[in-house]
Protein backbone atom coordinates (compact mmCIF):
# COMPACT_ATOMS: atom_id res chain seq x y z
CA UNK A 1 0.00 0.00 0.00
CA UNK A 2 1.34 3.64 -0.84
CA UNK A 3 2.23 5.91 1.61
CA UNK A 4 2.63 9.41 2.20
CA UNK A 5 3.72 9.30 5.92
CA UNK A 6 6.84 10.68 6.44
CA UNK A 7 9.30 11.44 9.08
CA UNK A 8 10.16 14.99 8.77
CA UNK A 9 12.78 15.84 11.73
CA UNK A 10 14.50 13.47 14.09
CA UNK A 11 16.14 14.78 16.88
CA UNK A 12 18.24 12.87 20.01
CA UNK A 13 19.76 14.56 23.55
CA UNK A 14 21.82 12.87 25.88
CA UNK A 15 22.46 13.85 30.11
CA UNK A 16 25.97 16.54 30.03
CA UNK A 17 28.21 13.81 31.45
CA UNK A 18 29.65 10.79 30.27
CA UNK A 19 31.72 8.33 31.46
CA UNK A 20 34.22 5.76 29.87
CA UNK A 21 33.71 2.03 29.96
CA UNK A 22 36.41 1.10 31.98
CA UNK A 23 35.74 3.89 34.39
CA UNK A 24 32.15 2.52 34.80
CA UNK A 25 33.52 -0.96 35.16
CA UNK A 26 36.21 0.38 38.28
CA UNK A 27 32.41 2.16 39.84
CA UNK A 28 30.27 -1.03 39.42
CA UNK A 29 33.28 -3.62 40.15
CA UNK A 30 32.58 -2.61 44.34
CA UNK A 31 28.93 -3.31 43.82
CA UNK A 32 29.19 -6.63 42.24
CA UNK A 33 32.67 -8.91 43.59
CA UNK A 34 33.69 -10.32 46.27
CA UNK A 35 36.57 -12.71 45.07
CA UNK A 36 39.69 -12.07 42.61
CA UNK A 37 38.08 -14.68 40.20
CA UNK A 38 34.61 -12.76 40.09
CA UNK A 39 36.22 -9.18 39.41
CA UNK A 40 38.51 -11.36 36.35
CA UNK A 41 35.02 -12.20 35.02
CA UNK A 42 33.69 -9.12 35.47
CA UNK A 43 36.57 -6.64 34.04
CA UNK A 44 35.68 -9.56 30.72
CA UNK A 45 32.21 -9.47 30.47
CA UNK A 46 32.37 -5.11 30.50
CA UNK A 47 35.14 -5.27 27.87
CA UNK A 48 33.12 -7.44 25.66
CA UNK A 49 30.11 -5.34 25.87
CA UNK A 50 30.96 -3.01 22.88
CA UNK A 51 30.84 -0.48 24.90
CA UNK A 52 33.25 2.50 24.94
CA UNK A 53 31.95 5.25 26.49
CA UNK A 54 28.35 6.43 27.83
CA UNK A 55 26.20 9.33 29.35
CA UNK A 56 24.49 8.72 32.63
CA UNK A 57 21.90 11.37 34.45
CA UNK A 58 23.84 9.60 38.26
CA UNK A 59 27.13 11.57 36.92
CA UNK A 60 27.95 14.95 38.50
CA UNK A 61 30.25 15.75 36.25
CA UNK A 62 33.10 14.06 33.31
CA UNK A 63 36.22 14.93 34.84
CA UNK A 64 37.95 14.32 38.06
CA UNK A 65 38.22 11.08 40.68
CA UNK A 66 35.38 8.24 40.44
CA UNK A 67 34.72 8.57 44.35
CA UNK A 68 34.00 11.90 43.04
CA UNK A 69 31.84 11.42 39.51
CA UNK A 70 28.41 10.12 41.14
CA UNK A 71 26.95 9.52 45.00
CA UNK A 72 23.27 7.83 43.66
CA UNK A 73 25.03 4.35 43.96
CA UNK A 74 26.56 3.97 47.90
CA UNK A 75 26.89 1.01 49.92
CA UNK A 76 23.28 0.47 49.93
CA UNK A 77 21.27 -0.69 46.91
CA UNK A 78 19.05 2.67 45.95
CA UNK A 79 15.33 1.66 46.52
CA UNK A 80 12.38 1.55 43.61
CA UNK A 81 11.47 4.31 45.21
CA UNK A 82 14.94 6.32 44.88
CA UNK A 83 15.62 5.42 41.29
CA UNK A 84 11.57 6.82 40.17
CA UNK A 85 12.34 10.07 42.32
CA UNK A 86 15.61 10.66 40.01
CA UNK A 87 13.66 9.68 36.61
CA UNK A 88 10.95 12.10 37.40
CA UNK A 89 13.23 14.61 38.30
CA UNK A 90 15.15 13.95 34.60
CA UNK A 91 13.34 12.57 31.95
CA UNK A 92 11.59 15.76 31.09
CA UNK A 93 14.64 17.69 30.36
CA UNK A 94 15.85 15.23 27.92
CA UNK A 95 12.75 14.97 26.61
CA UNK A 96 12.40 18.61 26.02
CA UNK A 97 15.91 18.80 24.24
CA UNK A 98 15.22 15.99 21.72
CA UNK A 99 11.34 16.78 20.48
CA UNK A 100 12.92 20.59 20.13
CA UNK A 101 15.07 19.50 17.82
CA UNK A 102 12.90 17.46 15.96
CA UNK A 103 10.25 20.03 16.14
CA UNK A 104 12.98 22.77 14.50
CA UNK A 105 14.21 20.42 12.31
CA UNK A 106 10.79 19.46 10.62
CA UNK A 107 10.12 23.24 10.71
CA UNK A 108 7.24 22.28 12.60
CA UNK A 109 5.55 25.05 15.34
CA UNK A 110 4.46 23.17 18.13
CA UNK A 111 1.09 24.37 17.81
CA UNK A 112 0.59 22.16 14.81
CA UNK A 113 1.27 19.22 16.86
CA UNK A 114 -1.82 17.16 17.26
CA UNK A 115 -0.71 13.89 18.65
CA UNK A 116 2.19 12.89 21.39
CA UNK A 117 3.14 9.53 21.29
CA UNK A 118 5.91 8.92 24.29
CA UNK A 119 7.73 5.92 25.24
CA UNK A 120 9.94 4.50 27.93
CA UNK A 121 10.40 0.92 29.69
CA UNK A 122 12.79 2.76 32.27
CA UNK A 123 10.70 4.76 34.53
CA UNK A 124 7.30 5.67 36.02
CA UNK A 125 5.49 8.75 36.96
CA UNK A 126 2.20 10.56 36.56
CA UNK A 127 1.65 12.87 35.64
CA UNK A 128 4.54 12.04 33.39
CA UNK A 129 7.17 13.76 31.07
CA UNK A 130 4.06 13.64 28.50
CA UNK A 131 2.69 16.79 30.26
CA UNK A 132 6.19 18.06 31.00
CA UNK A 133 6.30 17.84 26.73
CA UNK A 134 3.18 19.92 26.70
CA UNK A 135 4.01 22.65 29.38
CA UNK A 136 7.42 23.33 27.88
CA UNK A 137 7.24 23.16 24.47
CA UNK A 138 3.66 24.84 24.30
CA UNK A 139 1.48 22.01 22.72
CA UNK A 140 -1.89 22.41 22.73
CA UNK A 141 -3.78 21.64 26.24
CA UNK A 142 -5.70 19.25 23.75
CA UNK A 143 -3.21 17.72 21.75
CA UNK A 144 -4.35 13.02 22.15
CA UNK A 145 -1.44 11.70 24.39
CA UNK A 146 -0.43 8.03 23.54
CA UNK A 147 2.45 6.58 25.99
CA UNK A 148 3.89 2.94 24.83
CA UNK A 149 5.06 1.83 28.14
CA UNK A 150 7.32 -1.21 29.36
CA UNK A 151 7.70 -2.84 25.96
CA UNK A 152 11.52 -2.51 26.16
CA UNK A 153 14.19 -1.52 23.63
CA UNK A 154 11.82 -2.22 20.34
CA UNK A 155 9.78 0.98 21.89
CA UNK A 156 9.90 3.25 19.56
CA UNK A 157 9.32 1.29 16.52
CA UNK A 158 6.11 0.38 18.86
CA UNK A 159 5.59 4.38 18.45
CA UNK A 160 6.55 5.03 15.14
CA UNK A 161 3.69 2.14 13.76
CA UNK A 162 0.65 4.17 16.22
CA UNK A 163 2.01 7.52 14.98
CA UNK A 164 1.73 6.17 11.27
CA UNK A 165 -1.53 4.91 12.04
CA UNK A 166 -2.56 8.36 13.16
CA UNK A 167 -1.52 10.00 10.09
CA UNK A 168 -3.02 7.80 7.81
CA UNK A 169 -6.03 7.93 9.35
CA UNK A 170 -6.52 11.73 9.33
CA UNK A 171 -3.58 13.20 6.65
CA UNK A 172 -3.86 16.64 9.06
CA UNK A 173 -2.20 14.89 11.56
CA UNK A 174 0.69 16.04 13.06
CA UNK A 175 2.64 13.78 15.32
CA UNK A 176 5.46 14.08 17.73
CA UNK A 177 7.23 10.93 18.90
CA UNK A 178 9.54 11.04 22.22
CA UNK A 179 11.25 7.61 23.85
CA UNK A 180 13.33 8.64 26.83
CA UNK A 181 15.55 6.08 28.89
CA UNK A 182 17.18 6.40 32.24
CA UNK A 183 18.74 2.88 32.09
CA UNK A 184 21.93 4.13 34.09
CA UNK A 185 19.28 4.42 37.01
CA UNK A 186 18.88 0.39 37.53
CA UNK A 187 22.13 -0.78 37.80
CA UNK A 188 21.91 -3.90 39.88
CA UNK A 189 23.84 -4.61 42.93
CA UNK A 190 25.41 -8.55 43.94
CA UNK A 191 26.77 -11.28 41.64
CA UNK A 192 24.49 -11.94 39.05
CA UNK A 193 25.56 -13.02 35.20
CA UNK A 194 22.35 -11.41 33.83
CA UNK A 195 22.60 -7.93 35.65
CA UNK A 196 26.28 -7.91 35.18
CA UNK A 197 25.94 -7.84 31.39
CA UNK A 198 22.91 -5.42 31.41
CA UNK A 199 25.13 -3.09 34.28
CA UNK A 200 27.97 -2.74 31.43
CA UNK A 201 25.65 -2.17 28.37
CA UNK A 202 22.63 0.08 29.35
CA UNK A 203 23.24 4.00 29.10
CA UNK A 204 20.56 6.89 28.89
CA UNK A 205 18.93 9.22 26.49
CA UNK A 206 16.24 10.44 24.53
CA UNK A 207 15.24 10.87 20.93
CA UNK A 208 12.16 11.92 19.15
CA UNK A 209 10.10 12.20 15.47
CA UNK A 210 7.92 14.40 13.59
CA UNK A 211 5.78 12.14 11.73
CA UNK A 212 3.14 13.32 9.11
CA UNK A 213 1.73 13.32 6.03
CA UNK A 214 3.67 14.95 3.05
CA UNK A 215 5.39 14.02 -0.01
CA UNK A 216 8.79 11.56 0.38
CA UNK A 217 10.94 15.16 -0.79
CA UNK A 218 14.36 16.14 0.16
CA UNK A 219 12.77 17.95 2.96
CA UNK A 220 12.26 14.74 4.56
CA UNK A 221 14.01 12.26 6.44
CA UNK A 222 12.46 8.94 5.80
CA UNK A 223 9.08 7.66 3.78
CA UNK A 224 7.24 5.42 6.33
CA UNK A 225 6.56 2.64 3.95
CA UNK A 226 5.09 -0.44 6.24
CA UNK A 227 5.65 -2.21 10.06
CA UNK A 228 5.50 -5.37 10.81
CA UNK A 229 5.94 -7.51 13.93
CA UNK A 230 6.40 -11.30 15.03
CA UNK A 231 6.24 -13.29 18.85
CA UNK A 232 8.75 -16.22 18.53
CA UNK A 233 7.04 -19.03 19.83
CA UNK A 234 8.34 -20.98 23.20
CA UNK A 235 10.80 -18.17 24.29
CA UNK A 236 8.43 -16.08 27.08
CA UNK A 237 11.90 -17.11 29.22
CA UNK A 238 14.03 -15.75 27.07
CA UNK A 239 14.38 -11.93 27.71
CA UNK A 240 12.68 -10.06 30.53
CA UNK A 241 12.45 -6.81 32.20
CA UNK A 242 10.76 -6.67 36.08
CA UNK A 243 9.82 -4.39 38.70
CA UNK A 244 11.97 -5.44 41.92
CA UNK A 245 12.28 -4.15 44.84
CA UNK A 246 15.87 -1.73 44.25
CA UNK A 247 15.15 -0.97 40.24
CA UNK A 248 14.05 -2.93 37.57
CA UNK A 249 15.69 -6.31 36.54
CA UNK A 250 16.28 -7.60 33.21
CA UNK A 251 17.30 -11.43 32.53
CA UNK A 252 19.08 -12.21 28.80
CA UNK A 253 19.58 -16.06 28.28
CA UNK A 254 22.69 -17.08 26.85
CA UNK A 255 19.54 -18.87 24.12
CA UNK A 256 18.50 -15.54 22.42
CA UNK A 257 21.31 -15.64 20.05
CA UNK A 258 20.45 -19.02 19.12
CA UNK A 259 16.61 -17.72 18.92
CA UNK A 260 17.44 -15.22 16.61
CA UNK A 261 19.68 -17.21 14.21
CA UNK A 262 16.83 -20.02 14.05
CA UNK A 263 13.75 -17.88 13.39
CA UNK A 264 14.51 -14.70 11.91
CA UNK A 265 15.41 -14.99 8.54
CA UNK A 266 12.64 -16.40 7.49
CA UNK A 267 10.37 -13.85 8.98
CA UNK A 268 11.81 -11.20 7.67
CA UNK A 269 11.85 -12.52 3.84
CA UNK A 270 8.30 -13.29 3.83
CA UNK A 271 7.62 -10.12 5.07
CA UNK A 272 10.51 -7.77 2.42
CA UNK A 273 8.63 -10.16 -0.03
CA UNK A 274 5.54 -8.04 0.46
CA UNK A 275 7.01 -5.04 -0.90
CA UNK A 276 8.51 -6.96 -3.83
CA UNK A 277 12.31 -6.80 -1.80
CA UNK A 278 14.77 -9.33 -0.84
CA UNK A 279 17.68 -9.24 2.22
CA UNK A 280 20.06 -7.77 -0.83
CA UNK A 281 17.55 -5.23 -1.92
CA UNK A 282 17.90 -3.36 1.70
CA UNK A 283 19.92 -0.23 0.96
CA UNK A 284 20.83 0.52 4.80
CA UNK A 285 20.19 -1.85 8.32
CA UNK A 286 19.16 0.23 11.43
CA UNK A 287 19.33 -2.88 13.78
CA UNK A 288 18.59 -2.51 17.48
CA UNK A 289 22.58 -3.07 18.81
CA UNK A 290 21.29 -5.19 22.39
CA UNK A 291 24.78 -5.89 22.73
CA UNK A 292 27.48 -7.46 20.44
CA UNK A 293 25.94 -10.96 20.58
CA UNK A 294 22.58 -9.89 19.18
CA UNK A 295 24.37 -8.19 16.40
CA UNK A 296 26.55 -11.04 15.50
CA UNK A 297 23.38 -13.48 16.04
CA UNK A 298 21.91 -11.32 13.04
CA UNK A 299 24.56 -11.49 11.10
CA UNK A 300 24.80 -14.68 11.49
CA UNK A 301 20.88 -14.85 11.08
CA UNK A 302 20.58 -12.57 7.59
CA UNK A 303 23.75 -13.65 5.77
CA UNK A 304 25.41 -10.32 6.27
CA UNK A 305 28.36 -9.01 7.06
CA UNK A 306 29.35 -6.63 9.73
CA UNK A 307 30.55 -3.50 7.32
CA UNK A 308 26.09 -3.95 7.25
CA UNK A 309 25.41 -3.24 10.58
CA UNK A 310 28.45 -0.88 11.17
CA UNK A 311 26.43 2.32 12.65
CA UNK A 312 24.47 -0.13 15.01
CA UNK A 313 28.11 -0.91 16.20
CA UNK A 314 29.20 2.46 16.35
CA UNK A 315 26.37 3.80 18.07
CA UNK A 316 26.44 1.14 20.84
CA UNK A 317 30.59 1.90 21.34
CA UNK A 318 29.75 5.66 21.50
CA UNK A 319 26.90 6.04 23.66
CA UNK A 320 25.70 2.30 24.91
CA UNK A 321 22.48 0.77 24.68
CA UNK A 322 20.06 3.30 25.75
CA UNK A 323 17.48 0.98 24.64
CA UNK A 324 14.31 2.41 22.96
CA UNK A 325 15.75 5.73 21.86
CA UNK A 326 18.71 4.17 20.49
CA UNK A 327 17.05 3.32 17.21
CA UNK A 328 16.56 6.62 16.73
CA UNK A 329 20.12 7.11 16.84
CA UNK A 330 20.97 5.16 14.44
CA UNK A 331 18.42 6.07 12.08
CA UNK A 332 20.10 9.82 12.35
CA UNK A 333 23.48 8.89 11.95
CA UNK A 334 22.51 6.73 8.58
CA UNK A 335 20.64 9.81 7.08
CA UNK A 336 23.86 11.74 8.16
CA UNK A 337 25.89 9.96 6.52
CA UNK A 338 24.01 8.90 3.32
CA UNK A 339 22.91 5.62 4.04
CA UNK A 340 21.45 4.01 1.18
CA UNK A 341 17.55 3.57 1.07
CA UNK A 342 15.53 1.72 1.35
CA UNK A 343 15.87 1.32 5.65
CA UNK A 344 15.27 -1.82 7.90
CA UNK A 345 15.20 -0.65 11.52
CA UNK A 346 14.31 -3.57 13.66
CA UNK A 347 14.36 -4.22 17.28
CA UNK A 348 13.61 -7.19 19.86
CA UNK A 349 12.08 -7.55 22.70
CA UNK A 350 10.97 -9.45 25.30
CA UNK A 351 8.56 -11.86 24.32
CA UNK A 352 10.45 -13.05 22.37
CA UNK A 353 9.53 -10.49 20.13
CA UNK A 354 10.24 -8.55 16.74
CA UNK A 355 9.22 -4.91 15.39
CA UNK A 356 10.39 -3.77 12.05
CA UNK A 357 9.44 -0.69 9.65
CA UNK A 358 10.52 -0.48 6.61
CA UNK A 359 11.71 3.31 5.46
CA UNK A 360 12.35 5.23 2.55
Amino acid sequence: MSTNTRIAGIGTALPPHRILQSEAATIAKQFSCETPAQERLFGTLYRRAGVEGRNSIVLRTSEGPLEGRQEFYGGDAPTTRDRMKRYEESAGALAVAASRTALDEAGTGPERVTHLVTVSCSGFYAPGFDVALIKRLELSRSVARTHVGFMGCQGALNGLRAARAFVEADPRSVVLLCAVELCSLHLQYGWDADAIVANALFADGAGALVVESGAADSTACYRVVASASTLIDDSEDAMSWRVGDHGFTMTLSSRVPDIINGHLRPWLESWLRLHGLGLDDVGSWAVHPGGPRILSAFEEATGLDRAALEVSHRVLADYGNMSSPTILFILDRLRREGGAKPVVALAFGPGLSVEAALLD
